[in-house]
C-alpha cells in the first residue's frame, strides 16, 4: 500500500482561520447593512411624517386665513352698507359725504389687505389658476390706474404716466395682471410722501413688454432689497407706522409675474432715494385680443324687488335691510336657516340674498331644500359670504344659486344686480 501524504496542520488551521475571519467579516458587514437599512427606513418614515406634518400645517393654515378673512370680512360688510346710507341720505350735511368717503376708502384698504393674505396663502399651495387670453397693455395700465387713483388724488400725489405701445399684446389673466399693476402703484403711494411723485412707464419690443413704476419715496436699504420680494418683508417703518401694510403684496406680485412668464426687479440707491420696480413679461404671438365681454344693461330707473334676506348676522342684516330699503326694495329679513327656508319656501319673493354659514341650516342647504320644491318661478338667489375662495363660489353655484358675492361687498354693485334681474 502506498504511503498517505502527510496532512500539513499548519496549512489547515490558516485556512479554517482565514475562513472563520471571512465569515466573521461577512457577518459583521451583514449587520452593518441591517443597521444602515433600518437607518434608511427609520430616515424615510421621518421623512414621510415631516412631510404629512409640514401638509397639515399647509392646510391648517390656509383653513385659519380662510377664516380670519370670514370673521374680518363681516364687520366690513355692515361698515360698507352704513357709508353707503350716510350718502344716500335726504338734506345730509357737507360733513357726511366726508365721512362716507373716508369710510368707504378704509373698507376698500382693508378688503385689499385680506385679499393679498388669502392670494399669497393660495399662491403657497398652488390653488391660484389663471384665465389667460390675449389682451391690451392698454387694458391692464387702464383698470389699475382706476384702481390707485383715488389713493394718490388723496395724498395730493403726483402721477406721471408715459405709455408706449400700447396695443401691444400680452398673453396673461386681466384680473391678475391689473393686480400686480396696482400693488406696485399702490406700494409706491404708501412709501411716498404726500405730494410726491410716482411714475409709470411702459416700453414694448418684439421679446415683450416692460413696464416700469418708480418713486421720490423713502426707498429701499441695501439690507432690506435682496429680499424685498420675500414674504412678511417691509421696509424701514416710521414710529408712527403710517406706511401700513402686511408685507405680503410683493410677494404676490413676484408670484403672479412668474406665473406669468415673467420676470419683476426691484431697485433702489437706498434709504429716502426713491425706488424703481420693472416687471417684464412676455408678448402674446396673437394678433387681436378678445374682443370685452359686454357689461351689465345700466338701468336708468329703479324698479323695487320683493327681497328675502337671510343673515345671521344682526348688524349686517339690519344694514343690509335699510339699505335696499332705501333704494324703495320691499326687504323681508330671517336670521337663521330653518325660518329663511319657510319664507323662501311660501314665495312671493323676486331676490333671495342668503348668508352661507347660517345657524340651524347653512345656504347650501337653504337653496338645494328651495330649487328641489320650487314649483312657479325660481327665484333668483345671491349667496353673499365672507369665504372669497374659489371653491367656495363653485360650491355655492352647484348648490343652485345664481350669484356669489364676497363680503363687504360694494352697495352699487348689489343695486346693479338687483336692477337688472
Amino acid at each position: 500500500m502506498a504511503d498517505l501524504a502527510p496532512i500539513d496542520t499548519d496549512d489547515a488551521t490558516q485556512r479554517e482561520a482565514q475562513l472563520r475571519a471571512a465569515l466573521l467579516q461577512t457577518r459583521s458587514e451583514n449587520a452593518q447593512l441591517r443597521e444602515a437599512n433600518a437607518h434608511l427606513v427609520m430616515a424615510t418614515v421621518n421623512a414621510q411624517s415631516l412631510q404629512d406634518e409640514a401638509e397639515a400645517a399647509n392646510r391648517r393654515q390656509n383653513e385659519f386665513l380662510a377664516m380670519l378673512a370670514h370673521e374680518l370680512r363681516n364687520p366690513l360688510a355692515p361698515i360698507s352698507m352704513a357709508a353707503a346710507m350716510l350718502e344716500r341720505m335726504p338734506q345730509a350735511a357737507p360733513e357726511l359725504t366726508t365721512l362716507h368717503s373716508v369710510i368707504s376708502r378704509q373698507v376698500e384698504h382693508m378688503a385689499r389687505l385680506l385679499d393679498d393674505l388669502l392670494d399669497a396663502a393660495r399662491i403657497s399651495s398652488g390653488k391660484i389658476t389663471l384665465a389667460i387670453a390675449p389682451l391690451a397693455l392698454s387694458e391692464v395700465v387702464e383698470r389699475a390706474l382706476e384702481t390707485v387713483q383715488p389713493r394718490i388724488a388723496e395724498r395730493r400725489q403726483h402721477l406721471d404716466v408715459a405709455i408706449h405701445a400700447p396695443d401691444m399684446l400680452l398673453d396673461g389673466d386681466k384680473v391678475r395682471l391689473t393686480q400686480v399693476l396696482s400693488n406696485l402703484l399702490g406700494n409706491a403711494s404708501k412709501y411716498t410722501q404726500d405730494g410726491g411723485t410716482i411714475t409709470l412707464r411702459t416700453e414694448g419690443g418684439d421679446a415683450g413688454v416692460r413696464l416700469s413704476v418708480g418713486d421720490n419715496g423713502t426707498g429701499i436699504g441695501p439690507d432690506v432689497l435682496p429680499h424685498i420680494f420675500d414674504l412678511f418683508t417691509q421696509g424701514p417703518r416710521s414710529l408712527a407706522r403710517s406706511e401700513g401694510g402686511l408685507g405680503v403684496g410683493l410677494n404676490v406680485v413676484r408670484n403672479l409675474v412668474q406665473m406669468h412668464g415673467g420676470t419683476v426687479q426691484a431697485y433702489s440707491d437706498g434709504v429716502g432715494l426713491g425706488s424703481r420696480f420693472t416687471v417684464e413679461l412676455p408678448a402674446s404671438a396673437a394678433t387681436s385680443a378678445q374682443a370685452p365681454q359686454p357689461g351689465p344693461v345700466e338701468i336708468e330707473h329703479t324698479v323695487a324687488s320683493r327681497v328675502l334676506l337671510i343673515e345671521d348676522n344682526v348688524d349686517v342684516c339690519d344694514t343690509l335691510r335699510s339699505f335696499l330699503m332705501l333704494d324703495s326694495h320691499a326687504v323681508t329679513a330671517a336670521y337663521d336657516g330653518p325660518s329663511g327656508l319657510a319664507l323662501a319656501q311660501a314665495g312671493g319673493f323676486d331676490v333671495l340674498i342668503c348668508d352661507i354659514g347660517l345657524p340651524g341650516l347653512d345656504g347650501l342647504e337653504v337653496i338645494r331644500r328651495l330649487r328641489a320644491h320650487e314649483t312657479g318661478a325660481p327665484v333668483f338667489a345671491v349667496a353673499l359670504s365672507g369665504y372669497g375662495q374659489a371653491e367656495d363660489r363653485a360650491r355655492a353655484l352647484a348648490a343652485g344659486f345664481d350669484e356669489y358675492l364676497v363680503k363687504p361687498v360694494r352697495p352699487d354693485a348689489l343695486l346693479a344686480l338687483i336692477a337688472n334681474i
